[in-house]
């Protein structure tokens, strides 16, 4: 089997944000069941050019942080413009006919897999061109939707209202169309409106990293948070963090947070210390004694959860940081309210310094992740295609299914 898998961005290397770790990890998956991926999608400025099996659309500027005023303009008056989202807009420089000589690159194939909302909100008709695997890596308008909650400026507010409502009626369009829909926890089927559909299939998630490293025993923080906090849904948990739980902790716990900020980092109690972007995101959570999942939003799964407990390594988690999660490692605490989460911190930390040995082997648990990762992509592969062999359905040119290697059950 031959797919097309429409992505925002082409890989580039090592992965380092979630959706460049989950988008390695769901390639990965499908081909072990033996089916030939071509990708496309655009590149960032400077990024690595094609390689084979890759479709280049383009090179743009995603982030805002990499934006000029004008450009942020711009994507936002198109935007209004074209009754598009904002990252929809910033996809949307292509006429049809640009992109369909782009895309006709890959040869015949089978179908798409459209890798999150974005692309076929830029591009609708991708959505009902072929027969399609749809990649929800969140419920967008219910992000959206905390987004406008958050907002502290009124303009700022309507504008991701503004957005909530394009995204809850376009993920419900592309929704439609799919022949099968991988959510990445089972909790956005229920936000997609998909409880009861067949067609919902919800995807485990592995760094795949391979085995842990022996712990050197280097401890330079106490509690390590690592992140993207420009991502606002990210920013609420390290918010609530920082004004809810740190000034409950004793001022000798020390409290070291990695990962992009935009603008200047939030005021913070002394014991805290704000480290940016780290050359080695794996060496950094290693050499902390606790590791604190502080999500308090969002949708999705949390792929610093998964890295943490495949590391092995003891950490206290919020509830909506356990998303996709069936099996909770031993060493690690859930709590909800600061109180709670500020006292597992303080007696994790306390256990670690007097010598307790808190590490777990996480390979187990990283075994189990990618299995059920396998079986979510199997089960979606036999649906589609019952679905694109439908005589009633789309007919399109391409090759035929190929016996895949894994036809696991589903997850319990």
């Amino acid at each position: 089997m031959h797919l097309l898998f429409l992505s925002s961005l082409l890989p580039d290397g090592q992965p380092t944000t979630g959706f460049e770790i989950a988008n390695a990890a769901i390639l990965s998956a499908y081909r072990r069941q033996g089916v030939k991926l071509t990708v496309a999608g655009f590149r960032r400025e400077g990024a690595r050019p094609a390689e084979e099996g890759e479709i280049d659309l383009g090179t743009i500027v995603l982030e805002n942080a990499a934006a000029t005023r004008g450009r942020k303009v711009r994507w936002l008056l198109g935007a209004l413009a074209s009754d598009r989202t904002v990252a929809a807009e910033k996809l949307a420089g292509l006429s049809r006919a640009d992109l369909g000589r782009r895309l006709a690159q890959a040869g015949p194939v089978d179908g798409y897999v459209m890798n999150s909302v974005q692309m076929p909100i830029a591009y609708p008709f991708l959505a009902d061109e072929r027969p399609a695997i749809f990649i929800a890596h969140n419920v967008e308008h219910r992000s959206a939707e905390e987004n406008a909650e958050n907002a502290g400026h009124p303009v700022h507010r309507l504008l991701y209202r503004r957005e909530a409502r394009l995204l809850k009626r376009n993920e419900a369009r592309i929704c439609r169309s799919a022949a099968v829909i991988h959510t990445l926890s089972r909790d956005d089927r229920a936000g997609l409106g998909l409880a009861d559909d067949q067609r919902a299939i919800p995807l485990a998630l592995s760094i795949g990293r391979g085995a842990p490293a022996r712990d050197a025993g280097e401890r330079r923080q106490d509690v390590g948070l690592i992140g993207t906090w420009s991502w606002a849904p990210n920013r609420v948990g390290l918010d609530w963090l920082l004004e809810h739980v740190v000034p409950l902790l004793p001022a000798d716990i020390e409290v070291a947070i990695a990962g992009r900020l935009d603008g200047s980092p939030p005021k913070a109690p002394e014991n805290v210390r704000f480290l940016g972007r780290v050359p080695d995101a794996q060496d950094f959570v290693r050499s902390s004694r606790v590791i604190a999942l502080a999500t308090k939003g969002g949708t999705g799964v949390q792929l610093k959860t998964i890295e943490t407990f495949e590391e092995g390594l003891p950490a206290v988690a919020t509830p909506a940081a356990l998303r996709g999660i069936d099996a909770v490692p031993a060493n690690v605490r859930v709590a909800d309210d600061p109180q709670g989460f500020a006292a597992a911190l303080v007696d994790l930390v306390a256990a670690e310094r007097a010598g307790a040995s808190l590490r777990l082997d996480g390979s187990r648990f990283s075994r189990d992740q990618q299995a059920a990762l396998d079986a979510g992509i199997a089960r979606g592969l036999t649906l589609f295609d019952a679905a694109r062999n439908n005589p009633a359905g789309t007919a399109i040119s391409g090759t035929a299914p190929q016996n895949r290697r894994s036809q696991a059950p589903e997850r319990s």
